[in-house]
C-alpha cells in the first residue's frame, strides 16, 4: 500500500490560534477504507519552508493530503509555493474559473477570481460547499483549511482516484491495566511483537496528579488475529493478577 501524508498550512495552526482539525478528521475518512495516514506535517505560510518541503514531498512519490493556504489573501500562499517546487507558473483554470464565475456572478471579479489559479497542469477538485475548487497535482492534493469543505473534497478525492486502494478494516482491542509501570511489560512485549509480527502493538502510560497511574496495552490488526492475540496479553494479564479493565 502506498504512504499517505498531510500537510496541514497555516500560520494560525502554528500559533495555537486555531486548533487543528484535519488530522482526526482524516483518519475517520481513511480507516472504513482500511488506509492509514503514515506522517503529518504542520507548518506555517512563510514560503521558503513551504517550497521546500513541498519539493520533498512531490519527489518522494506519496499521496499527500494538503490543507490550508489557497485562498486569494497575501498569506495564502500554498498555490504559489507548490508552483515554485515544480518549477512550473501558475495559470488561470479555466474549469475553476467557471466554478466561481458561477458561485459569485460578477463579484467574482477581481479578488477571488484569483483562487482559480492553479500551478500548471493541475486538475481541479470540486468543493461542493461553495463551489471554489482546490487542485490536484502529483498525486497531492490541495484543499482549503474549513474542515466542512476539506472532508467531502477528501473523500471525493479517495473515490474518484483511489476506488481500488482498500483494505479489508482493521480491528483494535486493547486493555487498561491500573498500578503498571511499563518497564514491567517490556520483555513481555518484546516477546508479542515476535509471535506477532503482524500487528500493531501499542503502549500508551498515564499518570494523574494524585500518583494513580496505568497503562493501555492494545493491539490493531486484521481481525481474526487480533481475537487470537488479545488472548495472549490477558493470559499474561491473569497470570500477574494485576487490576485490568478493557479499553472501550
Amino acid at each position: 500500500m502506498p504512504t499517505i501524508g498531510l500537510i496541514i498550512i497555516g500560520d494560525e495552526v502554528l500559533s495555537a490560534k486555531r486548533q487543528d482539525c484535519h488530522l482526526a478528521q482524516a483518519n475517520a475518512i481513511l480507516k472504513p477504507r482500511g488506509l492509514a495516514l503514515s506522517w503529518v506535517q504542520i507548518l506555517g505560510d512563510e514560503p521558503v519552508r513551504l517550497t521546500r518541503t513541498l519539493r520533498q514531498s512531490f519527489a518522494s512519490g506519496e499521496i499527500v493530503f494538503c490543507f490550508g493556504g489557497i485562498g486569494a489573501t497575501p498569506d495564502d500562499r500554498t498555490r504559489q509555493c507548490a508552483a515554485a517546487a515544480l518549477g512550473v507558473p501558475l495559470e488561470r483554470h479555466p474549469q475553476a474559473v467557471a466554478e466561481i464565475e458561477a458561485q459569485f456572478g460578477p463579484e467574482a471579479y477581481p479578488q477571488r477570481v484569483r483562487m482559480a489559479e492553479f500551478p500548471l497542469g493541475a486538475a481541479i477538485i470540486p468543493n461542493f460547499y461553495n463551489r471554489v475548487p482546490g487542485f490536484s497535482i502529483g498525486e497531492h492534493y490541495f484543499m482549503p483549511g474549513f474542515p466542512m469543505m476539506a472532508k467531502p473534497m477528501m473523500e471525493w478525492v479517495l473515490d474518484t482516484y483511489y476506488a481500488d486502494l482498500t483494505q479489508a478494516m482493521t480491528l483494535e482491542k486493547g486493555v487498561r491495566i491500573f498500578n503498571g509501570h511499563e518497564s514491567d511489560w517490556i520483555v513481555f512485549m518484546e516477546a508479542f511483537t515476535i509471535e506477532f509480527p503482524q500487528l500493531r502493538l501499542f503502549s500508551l502510560p498515564s499518570l494523574r496528579a494524585d500518583g494513580s497511574r496505568w497503562i493501555e496495552l492494545g493491539i490493531e490488526g486484521e481481525a481474526a488475529l487480533v481475537e487470537q492475540a488479545i488472548e495472549r496479553i490477558l493470559d499474561e494479564v491473569k497470570e500477574r493478577s494485576v487490576d485490568w479493565e478493557w479499553v472501550n
